[in-house]
């Protein structure tokens, strides 16, 4: 008689088989141990009777001898069956053999083992693929499967998928494992409709702990893998789905309007606004964006435009362009004057004063973001900023000629006027003291930009003529215009140093920007770089810096090492790999503009918490630090990352802060239960339907200044979308937000939805 496993085929006399101890690897055919031969394992056997057991040794580890096969599948660039000497680690097969995601998506792990497998995260890609190892991971060898999944991926839609199978393949002989299965199921999907409470992972995790413990055989036993495993290194992608009813993978349906919404860090009901834009309901548009994003002009100019990553319409042809219509309705508005009344609406919706003080250092896009919504709530707002003006980043650090400096100030202006008091030149830890802060407020928002610009720590950067990325676009954007001579130095690839090199190109040098891996391997915007290259920046890439020579204390050429391409690294990317062979590049200045990081100083003082890189450690559902009057949000949490990213979280910060403030229970998260914040929000009426005769066009282009206008000058390069333009992008959107059963996110991030969507159906308010 023949059984079939999971993992293996094994043939035994009748009289031998048994479902209890003694296993046939311990005692089998004839009392003795007895192998459970596979393919696999036949196929070792004539190499090792032809060259020994101690040949066949020489691989793998002592435990786990010899080589074994995987099946690599999911998101790598190469999948299929990959053979490798057992002990050789995770990152070998993921990003050697498999090559990675590629540079625009992030690998978040890897499950092992088949359906009872567990799940490891990417930070543990070092670990060694034998038995041990893995098991002490919680996963397991089993058929060899590895399943990569990446930032689109949700681990809690993972676990649900795997057990649900392995619920369905239970014999039903053991209680643990016919029971507690279908439990965990039943969990898992309340936990992906955003219906479950905390108290429910507790008894998750003793559901799986006890199916593992006393199943009665193989699958039982290692069924809950995929649960322990996601509890044990996923838990905050649980909590997100339990306290802010958010799957940031959008993967969960129930918890998200449309992946745009979803992907868009302020959650701005983007479905929304379009189809108010396709009904000529301008004011309304832009009503609420203006509700979900206090800067709407600005932020339609710089955005990285999250929403187009995931945008469904790029499966068809190309995403929808979400932002350029986002800033027409800005800019039209503006350009009208009709924006007025929308500003006195929002005023006059003001909550009654609290009696609360609320101090903010940055003036940036998360401060702006924050005070917008607090004074709103009828908080006092104090902004405390070591420049002479407000916009942090945007104001300072990002030229004229992507964002016009008159918009900036505009929307600044309506922040003011709702009653945001600020306070410029006065840098916080060196002329004010935090611990006064923390005496004059209630609450006290850490939301300083990562403005501290990064050394190479190269020979030779102390010399004249060197400078940072972010000094200088600083210079610049006071209308100051520095010397930089005929020839110009940039070193970075990011759009820091994009930005450097097309300021500098405007003042009149030549450009030349050194990165050290490729061109398509840059972490530029794509439409940035593109910009630069026909302006004329000379690109040099492969080349890592090595020294910076200079004449008299001046800088004047760049020592760079020529570079190959090596194995794939943890970026998806390959690693620069050093030829030997270095060469000079004359400069008459160079400008060093490969990052940023944050240094708010003396914020130690008052016992915040910091992490190794001096960003702030916070709770991620309160936004609060260690000393509980003290909040913190955007590149202070995070590291430098896109204004869009920072305003979200700000957004978040400014509702926790008020709960805190005014008593709210902070049992869910700051957007889910809020009464307070989710007055300051409203539903719009507009149509539910698909388009069922969808636009064919592609995604429109905006009108630009051409390339030989754009010398000498600062003027803005993108005149935005006309508004034919604007309403036939609008009419390319898919309409993915409509569903036959739509649930409407909880919470202020669901703001501006109707609460349900049958096809065809309309909502009143």
């Amino acid at each position: 008689m023949c059984t079939q496993g999971l993992n293996s085929v094994q043939c035994l006399p009748l009289q031998e088989q048994t479902s209890s101890p003694p296993f046939p690897a311990q005692r089998g055919l004839n009392g003795s141990p007895t192998n459970i031969n596979n393919v696999e394992t036949w196929c070792n056997v004539p190499v090792i009777v032809a060259r020994g057991g101690a040949w066949f040794s020489g691989f793998g580890t002592k435990t786990s001898a010899g080589t074994k096969v995987f099946s690599l599948v999911g998101k790598v660039r190469n999948t299929g069956l990959v053979e490798l000497p057992l002990g050789s680690p995770l990152d070998a097969m993921i990003y050697g053999m498999g090559e990675g995601a590629g540079p625009q998506k992030r690998i978040k792990a890897v499950q092992s083992g088949g359906p009872s497998g567990g799940c490891v995260p990417a930070r543990l890609f070092k670990t060694p693929i034998d038995y041990e190892a893995l098991a002490s991971l919680g996963a397991i060898m089993g058929s060899g499967g590895m399943v990569v999944m990446d930032q689109d991926n949700c681990m809690v839609d993972v676990a649900r998928y795997f057990v649900g199978f392995t619920a369905g393949e239970s014999c039903g002989k053991c209680t643990a494992c016919r029971e507690g299965l279908n439990q965990m199921l039943r969990i898992l999907e309340g936990v992906s409709r955003g219906e479950a409470t905390s108290s429910d992972l507790e008894l998750l995790a003793e559901l799986a702990e006890t199916a593992r413990d006393s199943a009665l055989c193989g699958l039982g036993q290692t069924a809950a893998n995929p649960v322990l495993t996601t509890l044990k290194y996923f838990r905050d992608e649980y909590e997100r789905h339990i306290r802010d009813h958010r799957c940031e993978a959008g993967v969960c349906e129930s918890l998200y309007l449309a992946l745009c919404e979803n992907s868009c860090p302020l959650h701005m009901n983007i479905p929304g606004y379009l189809q108010l834009l396709k009904e000529n309901r301008i004011e309304e548009a832009f009503e609420l964006t203006l509700r979900e994003n206090p800067l709407p002009g600005t932020l339609g100019r710089i955005c990285h435009f999250h929403c187009r990553m995931r945008c469904k319409r790029d499966q068809l042809d190309e995403p929808v362009s979400q932002g350029e219509i986002h800033r027409y309705l800005a800019d039209t508005m503006y350009k009208m004057g009709r924006e007025r009344a929308i500003y006195s609406r929002l005023a006059k919706e003001k909550l009654p004063d609290t009696g609360k003080k609320v101090a903010i250092v940055g003036a940036g896009p998360a401060g702006l973001t924050a005070a917008f919504y607090l004074v709103r709530l009828g908080h006092e707002v104090t902004i405390y900023d070591a420049h002479e003006e407000a916009g942090g980043i945007p104001r300072w650090g990002i030229p004229a000629y992507r964002l016009p400096k008159d918009v900036l100030r505009k929307e600044v202006g309506f922040i003011r006027k709702l009653g945001v008091r600020f306070v410029f030149d006065t840098h916080v830890g060196v002329d004010l003291a935090w611990a006064k802060l923390g005496e004059l407020y209630d609450a006290v928002l850490v939301s300083v930009g990562a403005l501290k610009d990064v050394s190479i720590g190269i020979p030779g950067e102390d010399l004249s003529g060197v400078m940072h990325g972010y000094k200088l676009l600083e210079e610049i954007n006071a209308d100051l215009r520095p010397r930089l001579g005929a020839n110009v130095v940039v070193v970075g690839g990011g759009n820091s140093a994009v930005d450097v090199a097309r300021s500098a190109l405007r003042l009149g040098s030549h450009v030349t920007m050194v990165y050290r891996r490729s061109r398509q391997d840059m972490p530029a915007n794509r439409e940035e770089l593109e910009g630069a290259l026909e302006e004329g920046v000379e690109l040099v890439c492969m080349a890592q810096p090595l020294e910076i020579l200079g004449e008299n204390g001046v800088a004047r050429a760049l020592v760079a090492m020529r570079m190959k391409a090596g194995a794939i690294d943890a970026t998806g990317r390959p690693a620069p790999v050093a030829t030997g062979e270095s060469y000079e590049i004359a400069c008459d200045a160079l400008v060093v503009a490969v990052g940023e990081k944050v240094d708010p100083d003396g914020i130690e003082s008052v016992g915040v918490g910091l992490g190794r890189d001096g960003r702030l450690v916070i709770d991620p559902f309160s936004y609060r630090t260690a000393n509980p009057r003290f909040f913190a949000a955007g590149d202070a949490v995070t590291g430098p990352a896109t204004a869009a990213e920072a305003m979200g979280q700000a957004k978040f910060a400014a509702a926790a802060i008020d709960g805190a403030l005014m008593g709210e229970q902070q049992t869910a998260g700051a957007l889910v239960g809020s009464p307070r914040f989710d007055s300051l929000f409203r539903q719009f009426d507009y149509a539910m339907q698909v388009p069922l005769d969808t636009s064919r066009a592609l995604m429109g282009k905006p009108k630009r200044v051409p390339p030989e206008e754009r010398r000498g000058n600062f003027i803005e390069i993108s005149h935005g979308y006309t508004g034919e333009q604007a309403r036939l992008e609008a009419e390319r959107c898919l309409r993915c937000d409509v569903r036959e059963r739509a649930r409407r996110p909880t919470g202020a991030s669901g703001a501006g939805i109707p609460a349900a969507a049958t096809l065809g159906e309309r909502r009143k308010k």
